[in-house]
């Protein structure tokens, strides 16, 4: 699926195709409804750069107990824990 934005929009936010994109996939992704990877992507952006954009604006690294348990259990597997 696709979506057009006009330009008229555009110029109307003050705002770059690259930005729009950056925002919707922030306010998705505080929004939890978009994974980092997902979010990212959307973005345009490298996981560590997204992540200190989060940062930038005191958003929260979505990551819970399950997320935790997961990288526990990877860790084990390769002997790093």
């Amino acid at each position: 699926m696709s979506v057009v934005i006009s330009d008229d929009i555009l110029k109307a936010a003050r705002m770059s195709e690259d930005e729009l994109k950056r925002e919707i996939a922030i306010l998705l992704y505080q929004q939890k409804k978009l994974s980092t990877g997902i979010a990212r992507r959307l973005a345009g952006m490298h996981l560590i750069e997204f992540q200190q954009e989060l940062s930038r604006r005191g958003i929260c690294v979505n990551y819970d107990v399950e997320d935790f348990q997961t990288d526990l259990k990877n860790l084990r597997e390769w002997g790093d824990l």
